[in-house]
C-alpha cells in the first residue's frame, strides 16, 4: 500500500486549515488517513505549524512519500532533517547523542529565526500605527489652525467696526 504525507483540507471557505496526514495514496483528498501527525494554518502570520516530528520520521522511515508542500512544511519543522540525522546514525557515520545534538542546535537557530520574524512583524505594525498616529495628528493641527485665525479675523472686523462707530 502507497503511502503519502499530505494536507488534509478543513476550514471554512476562504479560511483554510489543514491536517498534515500519513494516507494511502489511493484515498481521496479529505477521506480516509492512516494517522493525523499534526495541523498547518497558514491563515496567521507566520504560520502555524503544529508537527509530531517523531511520529513523521517514523512515517518516512516506512517508506511514505511527501507530496510537495508537505516536503516544505516537514524540512521547516526539521523532519526531513531528524530523518537525515537518523540515517547517518544507522549507517554508523554519528552515535545517536551527536545526532541529537545537532538536531537541537538547529531547532534554537530556527526557533530564533521565527522569533525575530515575529518581532520584526510587530515592530512594523506599531511603527505604522505611530506613523498612521502622527498623521492624524497634523491633519487635526491643520484643521484646528484653519478655523482659528477665522474666528481671529472675525473678531479683528468686529473690533474695528466697534472703534469706527465710537468715532
Amino acid at each position: 500500500m502507497p503511502v503519502k504525507i499530505r494536507l488534509q483540507r478543513h476550514g471554512k471557505k476562504g479560511k483554510p486549515f489543514y491536517w498534515v496526514v500519513a494516507a494511502d495514496s489511493r484515498a481521496k483528498r479529505d477521506g480516509r488517513f492512516l494517522e493525523k501527525i499534526g495541523t498547518y494554518n497558514p491563515n496567521t502570520n507566520p504560520a502555524t505549524i503544529d508537527l509530531d516530528v517523531d511520529g513523521a520520521v517514523k512515517w518516512l522511515q516506512n517508506g511514505a512519500q511527501p507530496t510537495d508542500t508537505a516536503r516544505a512544511i516537514l524540512s521547516y519543522k526539521g523532519a526531513l532533517l531528524k530523518n537525515h540525522l537518523a540515517g547517518g546514525v544507522k549507517k554508523g557515520a554519528l552515535t545517536e547523542e551527536q545526532a541529537e545534538a545537532k538536531f537541537n542546535a538547529w531547532l534554537e537557530g530556527k526557533a530564533a529565526k521565527v522569533a525575530g520574524k515575529a518581532d520584526g512583524l510587530a515592530k512594523a505594525e506599531a511603527d505604522a500605527k505611530a506613523k498612521a498616529l502622527e498623521a492624524e495628528k497634523a491633519v487635526n493641527e491643520a484643521r484646528i489652525a484653519a478655523a482659528v485665525p477665522a474666528t481671529d479675523s472675525e473678531d479683528a472686523a468686529v473690533a474695528e467696526t466697534g472703534a469706527d462707530s465710537e468715532e
